[in-house]
């Protein structure tokens, strides 16, 4: 077991608990000196502290993990990537801040995105381009907030599985019998009934008639999905206004949006129950496919599935989640780990999620290294809808599930790669514009923050060569 030192962290939550050093010490059965020269990072903790501070706190012992900060570090790094640049700041100091001040990191951000917006808006209105003091599409839509939403709680809501588990149980959903019941339930304790009629629409609740209209176009699984979250709305109502209300004032679009995405997660926990979904899923070793066969879903909603299976002392392979479509938009973004995703626009060109494209239905697999040195285990396969008649436009998206190198062996696609040679992965980025990777050939932007080199008698194999930088100066252009 590698060495802990997570001495802020345990400070605070002292602080938080309001107890002293002397109060601390005697419940964890160590000497306040101890205590003070852990609290300091003079020492790390043991495991027998570990233990018992889980114990006394109810604390997962991933709190004073190291690795809960990756997260938090990508975050910094992106926000100051042109200080890093400017040598105004280094790796180093970011990951210090993110490990030993993890809240001052969280309100430097804040504040960092705040000064962006008001850059933002005050570039918009002395271009005369504002409306109303507000310029157009400078605001997060309200799909990119909830994306943020389930983003800050890692893709999991404890006591939402928990209530969609027991009610799974309760009613009895089983493998190839799920859509029957779920009618049964609707009928029978909400009087509702199920018509597959709806022309237009997926589907269409009418709490007049309490008639569930469904397209008969949906498959099975899509339609178990549906009358799914139709339930969630009917049983668990007060708890997804309760949810949606600890960030979002209501009634708002915002807010409406975080009750249906509340709703979706209790669903997918009602069809795909914890316990059941995690057995198997460790059986098979994630096998997406044997899943879908298993539990008679699509591998969208499989793969999403496994990205929330975070559950304290039942943990499956912390998994991020991605959906992107053709031009490289990225509709979904969920993440149990630390995989950081580019709040600056555009991802990497050399992720796998865009070779899917080429390869229709067929799942792709890479090892892929971000600038950091983390490497991840990348899948890929693309998913196609559409609505069945001839001439019908088709909607295709790339759905990617990824996890850190070191669960890569739980995983039966890492089978036959060579997870020790790190020579062997992939360098990607987080997108063209923050990615620290000068010597990219596949680089479509310059990288923020660093001046071009130009020069008129020669070109080179990278895109956008740019100028050293001399330490402790910024370099020009900026």
């Amino acid at each position: 077991m590698s060495r802990i030192y997570a001495g802020a962290r345990l400070r605070r939550l002292r602080e938080e608990r309001r107890m002293s050093q002397v109060e601390l010490a005697r419940t964890l059965a160590i000497s306040p000196s101890y205590l003070n020269q852990m609290e300091h990072d003079s020492r790390p903790l043991t495991v027998p502290v570990l233990l018992r501070l889980t114990e006394a706190f109810g604390v997962d012992p991933g709190f004073f993990s190291e690795r809960d900060t990756s997260r938090l570090l990508a975050d910094l790094r992106e926000a100051l990537a042109d200080r890093v640049a400017a040598a105004e700041v280094s790796a180093a100091d970011l990951g210090e801040l993110a490990s030993r001040l993890p809240a001052v990191a969280g309100v430097l951000l804040e504040l960092g995105r705040r000064n962006e917006r008001l850059t933002e808006q005050l570039a918009e209105l002395s271009e005369g381009r504002g409306t109303g003091g507000v310029p157009a599409g400078l605001e997060r839509t309200p799909h990119e907030e909830i994306r943020e939403f389930f983003y800050r709680r890692r893709n999991y809501l404890h006591d939402v599985d928990l209530a969609a588990e027991e009610l799974s149980g309760e009613i009895g959903i089983r493998a190839g019998e799920i859509r029957k019941a779920l009618a049964t339930r609707l009928t029978e304790r909400h009087g509702v009934h199920i018509a597959a009629d709806a022309a237009e629409l997926l589907h269409c609740y009418d709490p007049d008639s309490r008639v569930l209209h469904l397209s008969p176009r949906l498959r099975p699984g899509q339609q178990a999905f549906r009358m799914a979250t139709q339930l969630a709305f009917l049983e668990y109502d007060d708890e997804l206004s309760r949810h949606a209300s600890e960030e979002y004032e209501g009634p708002s679009p915002t807010w409406s949006l975080a009750r249906v995405g509340v709703a979706n997660y209790f669903a997918a926990a009602l069809v795909l129950p914890y316990r059941t979904f995690h057995a198997f899923a460790e059986e098979v070793r994630y096998d997406v496919e044997r899943l879908t066969d298993r539990f008679g879903l699509g591998y969208e909603a499989v793969c999403h599935r496994l990205s929330t299976l975070q559950r304290p002392r039942l943990r499956g392979v912390p998994f991020s989640f991605v959906r992107v479509d053709r031009a490289g938009n990225m509709s979904k973004r969920q993440s149990a780990t630390g995989f950081h995703f580019s709040r600056a626009g555009g991802s990497c060109p050399l992720w796998n999620v865009y070779e899917a494209f080429a390869s229709p239905g067929r799942i792709q697999v890479q090892i892929a290294a971000m600038p950091d040195g983390q490497r991840h285990l990348w899948t890929a396969r693309t998913v196609t809808r559409h609505r069945g008649g001839w001439g019908e436009p088709r909607k295709t998206f790339a759905i990617g599930l990824g996890c850190e190198i070191r669960h890569a062996h739980r995983v039966v696609y890492s089978d036959g790669l060579d997870l020790t040679n790190e020579a062997a992965a992939t360098p990607i980025g987080m997108g063209c514009r923050i990615c620290e990777r000068l010597d990219c050939p596949q680089r479509a932007t310059p990288p923020f923050g660093r001046a071009l080199t130009v020069d008129e008698n020669s070109t080179t194999f990278v895109p956008f060569p740019v100028e050293p930088t001399t330490p402790g100066r910024r370099p020009h252009g900026d």
